[in-house]
């Protein structure tokens, strides 16, 4: 299992500014296919907690499963690598949490996916993402910024919005998103 802190910030964006982003950093043709896989127990109660639990399938033999609790300046992060049988198991038939997290017992099952279709390029001593998000018939796009420290990344953050014209736009995470079209 391996942990860390992510530190992000992002916002919505135009189908229109990630096209012109793609072109400015020249990342066209750099663009992959990720899905998350999320999951939850029945009455949502991970959600409730700010708590994300996902198979992410980056292709078709690689799969991690991850939590990832949300805190004020950022989320803390467990992940362990599945083997492609395991994943696709887990994702028919639901699995417990105690099997791969110590600190968390609940039996979850699948509820929704999304494809990310992500690029990323290293920006200011972070790394910038574009991501057009595709689930339940629906396709939005965002921004994220991803740093080491809160403090400078939110400067950085500010002042990339401002250079590019975009309006910060609170939204929700992925997942949140994807299981407001599924309840």
């Amino acid at each position: 299992m391996t942990k860390n802190i992510e530190i992000e910030f992002k916002t919505c964006i135009s189908h229109e500014k990630y096209e012109e982003l793609l072109k400015k950093f020249h990342l066209e043709n750099n663009v992959f296919k990720q899905v998350n896989h999320y999951f939850d127990t029945d009455d949502y109660s991970l959600n409730q907690q700010n708590v994300v639990l996902r198979i992410r399938q980056k292709s078709e033999n690689h799969y991690k499963v991850t939590l990832k609790s949300q805190s004020e300046h950022g989320a803390f992060e467990s992940h362990v690598l599945l083997q492609p049988d395991q994943a696709r198991h887990m994702i028919e038939h639901g699995f417990n949490t105690k099997d791969f997290f110590d600190d968390i017992d609940f039996f979850v099952t699948f509820k929704v996916s999304l494809d990310n279709y992500r690029v990323s390029t290293p920006y200011q001593g972070g790394t910038l993402f574009l991501d057009r998000c595709d689930y339940c018939n629906v396709i939005d796009y965002e921004v994220e910024y991803e740093v080491d420290n809160y403090d400078e990344g939110e400067k950085v953050f500010k002042k990339f919005l401002d250079e590019y014209g975009i309006q910060y736009i609170q939204t929700k995470r992925k997942s949140e998103r994807a299981f407001m079209c599924r309840r």
